[in-house]
């Protein structure tokens, strides 16, 4: 019960727009460069009407508050009725959840973005080019170095390239006559 008193305060609050003519002077909140609106010339629709008077009497009250009356009116009334906050699920929230388990079945794993390129084996015809291939692609490397590296596989030739780079390279290697494996 609480709960929709308050969400009917809420509502209440942001759909009602009161002018700022007269309203405001008397409250301590009113700014002295806030310029005055006139009322609106066309009539507010006819209340719904109801049965119990008394239920009459507190709408119209609570609709003739102000927006900061109406948020002060909500406060005091969560305090009197001792009314926590809960967070107020969203309508569109709901339908996205429903589909949420079939999204998950179908849902692949996340694609690796990081590579390393092993070099496995090759072809022994092939030796002095992937050995030449080798020092290109590594620097620092002098070619008894880069032949010792080529010899002793299966090592890591590069790590940590992206998806494109490491293809390019497993490519050149495969091209050559060697057995290049992404990681």
């Amino acid at each position: 019960m609480a709960t929709r008193c308050s969400a009917a305060l809420r509502a209440i609050s942001r759909t009602r727009c009161v002018p700022r003519s007269n309203v405001f002077a008397s409250t301590s909140r009113y700014f002295a460069t806030a310029e005055k609106i006139p009322a609106s010339s066309s009539t507010p629709p006819p209340p719904p009407t109801s049965s119990d008077p008394k239920l009459t009497k507190i709408v119209d009250d609570i609709s003739g508050l102000t927006l900061l009356q109406a948020a002060d009116l909500v406060t005091l009334l969560k305090t009197r009725l001792n009314i926590q906050e809960i967070a107020m699920p969203a309508a569109a929230a709901a339908a996205p959840a429903a589909a949420a388990p079939e999204e998950a079945e179908e849902e692949k794993p996340k694609e690796k973005t990081v590579f390393n390129v092993k070099l496995e084996s090759f072809d022994t015809t092939a030796k002095p080019k992937i050995i030449r291939e080798v020092k290109a692609l590594v620097p620092n490397l002098t070619l008894i170095e880069a032949k010792k590296f080529v010899e002793s596989l299966p090592k890591i030739l590069k790590e940590n390239l992206s998806k494109e780079d490491a293809e390019k390279l497993q490519k050149t290697f495969q091209d050559l006559g060697a057995v290049a494996v992404l990681e």
